[in-house]
C-alpha cells in the first residue's frame, strides 16, 4: 500500500512538509556523489506538474548530471513510465531501463540524497546532456 493510498492531497503535503523539515535540520553523514550516478534523492510533494516524490522518503531516482560543491547538485528526475518526446530521454543503469525526465531538470541541496542505485555509462551519459541542452534551447510552445 502506497501512501496515495492512505493520504488526500493535503495531508501529502503536511507529510512533505514534516519530511523536509527533518531532512533539514537533520546533521546527515557527508556523501559523496559524481556525475553520471544515479540516486534516490527526496523530491517531495510538489506543486501543479512537477515531478513528486513517492513512498514516506518522497523518493525518486535522479540523474547527478553536474555537481556544482560538496553541498548542491544538478539533478535529471527519471520514471519507469514509457514515455516519448524531446522531454524525455531513454537511459539504462545497471540494466534497468528508465526514461529522465528533461523537463524537470533541477537544482537541489545535497541533504535530499538518499542512496546510491547505479551509474550511466558515458554513452549513455553524453545524450542525456545534449538532450537536455537542445530542449533548452528549442523555442517554447506559445
Amino acid at each position: 500500500m502506497s501512501l496515495d493510498d492512505i493520504l488526500d492531497p493535503v495531508q501529502h503535503f503536511l507529510a512533505w512538509t514534516s519530511r523536509k523539515i527533518s531532512i533539514h535540520f537533520t546533521d546527515r553523514p557527508e556523501f559523496y556523489f559524481y556525475e553520471r550516478e544515479v540516486w534516490w534523492a527526496s523530491l517531495g510533494e510538489n506543486i501543479g506538474s512537477e515531478t513528486n516524490g513517492k513512498n514516506f522518503h518522497f523518493e525518486r531516482p535522479v540523474v547527478i548530471v553536474r555537481k556544482f560543491s560538496k553541498d548542491m547538485l544538478f539533478v535529471i528526475p527519471t520514471t519507469t513510465k514509457s514515455k516519448v518526446g524531446s522531454w524525455y530521454q531513454p537511459i539504462k543503469y545497471d540494466a534497468v531501463k528508465t526514461q529522465a525526465i528533461l523537463a524537470q531538470a533541477r537544482t537541489i541541496s545535497a541533504k535530499r540524497l538518499i542512496r546510491k542505485i547505479g551509474n550511466l555509462s558515458p554513452e549513455q551519459f553524453q545524450p542525456l546532456v545534449e538532450g537536455f541542452v537542445a530542449l533548452i534551447k528549442t523555442n517554447p510552445p506559445t
